[in-house]
């Protein structure tokens, strides 16, 4: 399929690493802040939380007693169950905050795993948290849809809403904006602290995913019933809607856009990874994963084993994209021929990959409770860090890609740093 033309249009030169400038229009991080000041923000009711916690495996393929090599430097172990979700704060760089199956959310230092203080009040498994781009702000939000905003400096709690059962949770890129999906379809935005609202109504089935693009106009938000929605948020209005045979034929995943926004990828559980153009909302083309062995026949009463795409990313220096997948395949795909570029073996599933910010680089962690670095020119692996008893569940990478921080069903967060012979 040729690329679509336009505003999107994708313009490589064979296999030369290409350092795109990004010109991100006349509008600078102050103006958008003051644009978002001009949005109309309605008044919104509280919903009764409904939640049923998480399950996850204890120790999937662990064996008790079995000598576990640590690579990691701190280990923060404040949590008491499963630690679902990490993020680093954007500005320093020196702290993480956690979340987890235990109802409880901790900001702590990443050099030595000292506890900052704890975002307390929490009454379900807290499985979105991240800091505001200016890292003044950290917001913490529950399984039931418990959202709470505290300010790092004072470490109080300045702001909290309830919606319905909460899929995904993120900061605006230059503003403080938070905006949330919900269970019931809704996604939901909010200034901080004063907390005025604004809901864009999905369709009636989960909002599993949701990205703002980086002109911090639009947002891309995925849905359960295969289809996609590019938002204008200060309209509150609807750009395109992707369905049918332009959507998903199963649940969205997980959703990225690249450097500059003209492109977004989206993954579902029908293994399908659909290049989008952000300007016209036209599929570019869709990655299809072929099982690496022919399946055998499924007897009856037997489950056919289940793949889906699980993360994905845009590379920011070469024209290509990773997509992993839960059978432990991770794929590199080059955009600008359109085909699949290498493919990456993991034992078992992938849980996340990111990108380094600045080289062709991705990180992936995964069920067998390892974080790997792979050269995607390659297709290679650069290493391998291990230390936790059970499955990586999320992680986060540094701006100048030195440290990964972990979380794991083994009830802690890990700090590694990454050495890499070749910087």
């Amino acid at each position: 399929m040729e690329p679509a033309a336009g505003p999107g249009a994708l313009d490589f030169h064979g296999d030369e690493e290409i350092i795109e400038v990004v010109e991100l229009g006349p509008t600078g991080p102050d103006e958008l802040a003051a644009e978002m000041e001009d949005v109309e923000f309605g008044d919104e009711g509280e919903e009764e939380p409904d939640g049923e916690g998480w399950e996850t495996e204890d120790d999937e393929g662990l064996e008790d007693g079995m000598e576990v090599q640590d690579d990691s430097e701190v280990t923060f172990s404040l949590h008491s169950a499963s630690v679902f979700c990490v993020s680093l704060d954007p500005k320093t760089n020196t702290l993480a905050v956690t979340g987890g199956e235990d109802d409880k959310a901790f900001v702590w230092r990443l050099s030595d795993g000292e506890l900052l203080f704890e975002c307390s009040g929490h009454k379900d498994s807290v499985t979105c948290a991240g800091f505001s781009h200016d890292s003044v702000f950290v917001a913490t939000g529950d399984m039931s849809g418990l959202v709470k905003v505290w300010r790092v400096d004072t470490k109080e709690e300045v702001w909290s809403f309830e919606v319905g059962d909460l899929e995904w949770m993120e900061w605006h890129p230059q503003a403080h904006v938070l905006l949330a999906g919900t269970a019931d379809g809704n996604s939901w935005m909010w200034k901080i602290p004063s907390g005025d609202c604004k809901t864009f109504q999905g369709p009636a089935c989960p909002a599993t995913c949701g990205k703002i693009l980086p002109d911090g106009k639009r947002a891309v938000v995925g849905y359960e019933d295969g289809t996609m929605r590019i938002w204008d948020l200060k309209q509150g209005t609807s750009l395109h809607v992707l369905k049918g045979q332009d959507g998903h034929q199963d649940p969205l995943t997980c959703v990225a856009t690249n450097q500059d926004g003209s492109l977004i990828l989206t993954g579902s559980v029908d293994c399908h990874a659909k290049l989008v153009n952000s300007a016209t909302g036209k599929v570019v083309c869709v990655f299809k994963m072929e099982s690496a062995a022919p399946k055998a026949p499924v007897s009856e009463g037997e489950e056919a084993e289940s793949n889906s795409v699980e993360s994905l990313g845009f590379c920011n220096v070469m024209p290509l994209a990773a997509v992993g997948y839960l059978d432990g395949t991770l794929a590199i795909y080059d955009l600008s021929t359109q085909t699949l570029r290498h493919k990456c073996q993991h034992e078992s599933g992938i849980v996340q990959l990111l990108w380094e910010e600045n080289s062709a680089v991705v990180y992936t962690c995964s069920l067998d409770g390892a974080v790997r670095l792979w050269d995607a020119r390659s297709g290679k692996m650069i290493s391998e860090y291990r230390g936790h008893s059970a499955e990586i569940l999320d992680f986060a990478v540094n701006k100048d890609a030195s440290i990964v921080v972990t979380t794991s069903g083994d009830h802690q967060a890990k700090v590694f740093c990454v050495q890499r012979p070749d910087r």
